[in-house]
């Protein structure tokens, strides 16, 4: 390895570098957007062994000149400006997270109330219409000949009830859309908990024959 190929990525000695390359530049705290402003074209272009011959090459950026930028009263003042815009996005995220689960605790759960009978035929005709689209979603290069649709009268008590949270479910899809806008991975898994568990908690007291039904999935959410 040369001097100019040691960086923040190759594994040398802090001594040893020479150039960092933008991921060694991001440790430092620096953004895209410091880099362009402050530091312009990189000193170095190196060629990724790891990646594709189509894939761009390593930009990296001379220490000495990284360091010389990083005293500066410039750097000082781009940072601070960063951080605060960096602090201020996080504080919306944290904002819009909070209003998404106001709004799905305080959103009333309209669960449609039909007769057995019909709530039992329209459950059996979801689960066949997802198996047949699971099937064409599948492309089987040796498709099975499909099995027969079920129906009401043979279906399994246990799994019957199954369909006819699913179906139930899919009747209240529309509530997902107070999901809308939240981003970011830890916001939005506790946003959809606390949607599945009132979905859920809704369909056991509206059919109080599929509540254990509704426990175990909720029982799932908890794990």
């Amino acid at each position: 390895m040369t001097a100019h190929e040691t960086n923040e990525d190759g594994g040398g000695s802090r001594a040893a570098r020479t150039h960092l390359s933008a991921a060694g530049l991001r440790a430092r705290g620096w953004t895209a957007g410091m880099v362009r402003q402050l530091l312009g074209e990189p000193d170095l272009l190196r060629v990724n062994p790891y990646a594709g011959s189509s894939s761009p090459p390593t930009r990296l950026y001379c220490v000495e000149r990284v360091e010389a930028t990083e005293r500066s009263d410039a750097f000082r003042a781009v940072a601070a400006a960063a951080a605060r815009r960096s602090a201020a996005a996080r504080a919306a995220a944290r904002r819009r997270r909070r209003e998404v689960l106001a709004r799905i605790t305080a959103e009333p759960i309209d669960v449609p109330r039909l007769p057995p009978q019909q709530l039992a035929a329209l459950a059996v005709e979801h689960r066949n219409r997802r198996d047949k689209e699971r099937t064409h979603e599948r492309r089987d290069p040796k498709p099975q000949p499909p099995s027969p649709p079920a129906t009401v009268e043979s279906a399994d008590p246990l799994a019957l009830d199954r369909w006819k949270v699913d179906y139930l479910r899919h009747r209240l899809t529309r509530y997902d859309e107070l999901l809308n806008g939240l981003y970011g991975s830890t916001g939005r898994a506790a946003a959809e908990e606390l949607l599945r568990r009132r979905l859920y908690a809704a369909i056991g007291e509206a059919y109080p024959l599929l509540a254990e039904e509704c426990e175990r999935r909720l029982a799932a959410v908890r794990r």
